[in-house]
């Protein structure tokens, strides 16, 4: 008997213990631990920056919206009052209440708000003033989330390269991948407590950090030109049934891109339509330039001295170089014709003729002082930088390919940068598409100018662009590309084309690429087509694509013409050289006789 008193005395010494502990000893924690499980935590979403052009017309936009949810437990308490009689309507009274505003059927809205789940996404994207509407009816259960929706006015004509926003507000593609830590800002968020039924508890205590916004973002791109742009590639590519085609226009003595046009295309508005047109080929597709990778090796035989503008060269129908015949695009007797005519004309072979006198070595060197084989710096999403293969490890044929553009590849960017620093005399400015960021509060501060690269000599530049004005004269390959009262400097290309896919060459390369006022050059706009079929010439697909964007970019940009002529650019020798002429550049027919690395 003693022992059974002993132990309801200790079992009712642990209640009372207990007891204790709740009433005072211990009630700092135990309140500590009720408030952990009511304190409820609402991520608040900051609003991403926009994105504008040079000029402050918008690009990419977000527009505030509201995300509604449901507590399916919460809403079979829902009152309202039915004539003049407050009743509970519950889920059916909900759903015909909610209706109207999301735009979903009765019986849809009904199996929602059924259930045990105490989340579930009802809506997205709903608009400020519907969700005012909803939160007015006071259904139980029916909470938002703060979200914004990604708007792109100009749609599908600067897509590829603004890029877009996915479902989840990540970046996809583009500008807003590269400029994403500028345009994101960083998130907020509210701690407060919650009944049991999901809802803050009024006047309790909470906690707000307030999200802070994205900067905007402003870029070097004139969206007008950026239209024109991408709606003359889109042309051109459909006529031609080209794969595809790109189009870049940059300021001469700035670097800065007014417009790099891609097509396919897509709409950033509905991404997920054509994913596989997310790319901008201008940055990703590389090429073999073909014969307007001619004036780096114009440009570097001048330099170097090996030849001159008006120098005689013969120019056979075949020569053969380390096993490999070689040839120009057309069958001809031997021609004789001056340095700058071989540019004009396109020769393979008198470009071979003069290239060969530059060092392997040097001519390397020349290839990456004009950008070839590394990447902008830009750091553009995907940016390719082409395929240069060191001098050393050169082929026996490919150390004549080089010299005509073939056996190496470029990005668009890459061969507009070429012309880009021979219209701004040898002077290489890397390309630049983002102008300023916003502070926040409106004010843009500008980004840092990329230092210019000496390349070439200014005389050198000038020879060549001299040369670059026959290519559109009567005698050269692209007379389409003339404006009429502006001085026109450009060269055309025609490339086999390599395909990955098939594993060899494929269809043709079609470009053309040049800088007006060819004496006072301010505008450099390069044109590429992939595997066009109805035509591959560059100067009769590419070149009328370039005469169009360039007069409109002329125009656009208010910049007039120079009013001088253009100098007579000599193709032909005057009359068949004696062969015993030493002044003529001619075949030696050895390798031996020729410039070695």
């Amino acid at each position: 008997m003693r022992s059974m008193t002993v132990a309801i005395l200790f079992v009712f010494s642990i209640f009372g213990a207990q007891l204790l502990r709740l009433q005072g000893f211990d009630a700092s924690a135990v309140s500590a631990d009720a408030q952990t499980n009511r304190t409820a935590t609402v991520a608040l979403p900051a609003m991403r920056g926009s994105i504008v052009d040079r000029n402050g017309t918008i690009l990419a936009s977000s527009i505030e919206r509201r995300t509604v949810t449901v507590d399916q437990t919460a809403v079979p308490k829902y009152i309202k009052s039915v004539n003049g009689v407050r009743a509970t309507v519950g889920v059916a009274g909900a759903a015909q209440d909610l209706s109207p505003l999301l735009g979903v059927p009765v019986d849809q809205l009904v199996t929602e708000l059924t259930g045990t789940s105490r989340y579930r996404v009802l809506a997205k994207n709903v608009t400020p003033l519907n969700w005012r509407k909803i939160s007015e009816l006071g259904i139980n259960g029916i909470y938002s989330e703060a979200t914004s929706d990604r708007n792109y006015p100009t749609s599908t004509a600067a897509a590829s390269l603004v890029g877009f926003v996915q479902s989840d507000g990540s970046a996809g593609g583009g500008l807003e991948v590269l400029m994403n830590s500028t345009l994101k800002g960083k998130a907020g968020r509210t701690i407060f407590e919650q009944s049991q039924d999901g809802r803050a508890i009024p006047n309790a205590r909470s906690e707000t950090t307030e999200p802070v916004p994205g900067k905007d973002v402003k870029l070097t791109i004139d969206s007008d030109l950026q239209w024109f742009a991408q709606n003359a590639v889109a042309q051109k590519v459909i006529e031609t049934k080209a794969l595809s085609g790109t189009v870049v226009v940059q300021n001469v003595k700035t670097g800065e891109l007014l417009a790099v046009a891609s097509y396919p295309t897509f709409d950033p508005n509905q991404p997920g339509q054509d994913p596989e047109n997310w790319t901008n080929k201008a940055f990703n597709d590389v090429y073999e330039p073909g014969s307007t990778g001619k004036v780096i090796t114009a440009a570097a035989a001048l330099e170097e001295g090996a030849v001159t503008p008006s120098e005689v060269v013969e120019v056979p129908n075949r020569i053969h170089r380390s096993g490999t015949e070689f040839k120009d695009s057309h069958d001809h007797p031997t021609e004789y014709l001056t340095f700058a005519g071989v540019l004009a004309q396109s020769s393979n072979i008198g470009t071979i003729l003069a290239g060969e006198k530059v060092k392997a070595s040097t001519m390397y060197s020349y290839f990456k002082k004009f950008g070839l084989g590394s990447t902008s710096g830009m750091g553009f999403p995907g940016e390719g930088p082409g395929l240069l293969t060191d001098y050393k490890d050169w082929s026996g044929s490919q150390r004549y390919t080089v010299l005509f553009g073939q056996g190496l590849s470029v990005n668009a960017l890459q061969a507009a940068g070429v012309f880009q620093t021979i219209a701004n005399d040898g002077v290489r400015i890397p390309p630049r598409i983002v102008a300023a960021t916003s502070d926040g509060h409106g004010t843009f501060t500008p980004v840092p100018k990329a230092k210019g690269v000496k390349v070439v000599s200014a005389e050198t530049a000038k020879k060549v662009r001299d040369m670059l004005e026959g290519v559109v004269g009567k005698e050269g390959t692209a007379p389409e590309a003339k404006i009429p009262g502006y001085r026109v400097a450009g060269k055309t290309g025609t490339a086999d084309r390599y395909d990955a896919k098939v594993g060899g060459y494929s269809g043709k390369t079609a470009s053309f690429i040049g800088f007006a006022p060819a004496d006072d050059p301010e505008i450099v706009v390069a044109v590429t087509l992939q595997r066009p079929i109805k035509g591959y010439f560059g100067g009769v697909v590419a070149g009328p694509v370039f005469k169009d964007v360039m007069t409109y970019a002329l125009q656009e940009l208010q910049i007039p013409p120079t009013g001088t002529k253009s100098p007579t650019v000599k193709v032909k020798a005057d009359q068949t050289p004696d062969p015993s002429d030493a002044t003529v550049l001619r075949d030696r027919g050895s390798d031996a006789a020729r410039s070695r690395p």
